[in-house]
């Protein structure tokens, strides 16, 4: 009964976190639009980090609870869990087509992230305070760089509209911002943060007791439920914008995604409260490594992930997920 619970609680987690973060995405942005803030603004930061909120949430719950290895394994979770199966999903559906700014910069920054949170990491097994601040002003450069990226991309298009898949993905928002009244407005917003949190309360609380209870490490239930708890928003948004054959939105939803969970929620996690490293985070994000720049090949031979890449990629996890329950 008790481990019944748990897994209940765990779920009402889960509930809370994504719906939490639909309203708080959805009050901010009409808010937002209501002060004529632009879409391209809207996209690169509210929106963009409403799919990484569950996984905040989460993180900074675990560490505040001094759960080190639930809050680092989430945020590794995530990034594999949306590298491998939402984009190899994804292809299932469509060819994912990368743009070239895809392939040179977005890409190659999230392995620089992964890569520097190994480097931070191992020094002194921890990520202290000092990490976290770093995290964050190289989170904030990274916001400030893609708001350029996108208006040099809208000022290349009013000269060459051919141009115009450069800033879909800012605009795509835009047309799905609905203006609420303010009362209403504030209710999400504030409803959507009350949510967020006790989600990530229970989720936290959940995972710890399952974890116990059948007697499995705090890393594994990080990799596997929680990260996939928290990354459906990223696979249902990912999906959807495959299905409408906006691939390189899907793509580059991950991307942001996983230099989000980084930059931002590990940045947030750890200036909170210092999260220690163990062997098995290490040598996760050297797989996460590996496993990105596999993908990156795959992308760059024809500046596309088809089907059967998509496919070696789920079962490239699969395999994942065999070789973390078994060591």
């Amino acid at each position: 009964m008790e481990l019944l619970k748990a897994i209940l609680i765990l779920v009402i987690g889960f509930v809370l976190l994504i719906k939490g973060a639909d309203f708080f995405v959805e009050g901010s942005s009409s808010v937002a639009k209501k002060f004529h803030v632009p879409a391209m603004l809207i996209g690169m930061t509210i929106v963009a980090m409403g799919t990484s909120l569950p996984e905040c949430a989460v993180s900074v719950t675990a560490s505040l609870a001094n759960n080190n290895s639930l809050a680092v394994s989430n945020v590794i979770g995530s990034n594999i869990f949306n590298l491998m199966v939402v984009c190899g999903a994804c292809a299932l559906f469509s060819p994912l087509t990368i743009r070239q700014d895809t392939l040179k910069k977005e890409f190659p920054l999230s392995i620089i992230c992964a890569a520097l949170m190994l480097v931070l990491g191992y020094i002194g097994m921890t990520l202290g305070h000092i990490d976290g601040i770093i995290f964050l002003v190289l989170f904030v450069g990274y916001l400030l760089w893609m708001i350029q990226s996108a208006k040099k991309a809208r000022a290349a298009v009013l000269s060459d509209p051919a141009q115009s898949g450069q800033i879909e993905q800012a605009e795509f928002v835009e047309e799905n911002i609905a203006i609420l009244p303010t009362w209403k407005s504030l209710v999400f917003i504030i409803g959507g943060m009350i949510a967020i949190k006790f989600g990530g309360d229970f989720v936290v609380d959940g995972a710890s007791s399952i974890a116990s209870r059948m007697g499995l490490s705090q890393t594994l239930i990080g990799l596997t439920i929680v990260a996939m708890g928290t990354s459906l928003p990223e696979l249902v948004t990912s999906l959807v914008a495959a299905k409408k054959g906006e691939v390189d939105m899907a793509l580059g939803n991950v991307i942001g995604s996983d230099i989000f969970n980084i930059l931002f929620v590990l940045g947030i996690a750890t200036v909170i409260s210092p999260i220690s490293f163990l062997m098995e985070n290490v040598i996760d994000i050297i797989l996460l490594i590996i496993m990105s720049v596999i993908v990156l090949a795959f992308a760059w031979t024809r500046q596309q992930i088809n089907r059967k890449e998509g496919i070696l990629m789920l079962l490239m996890y699969a395999a994942y997920m065999v070789y973390i329950c078994v060591r």
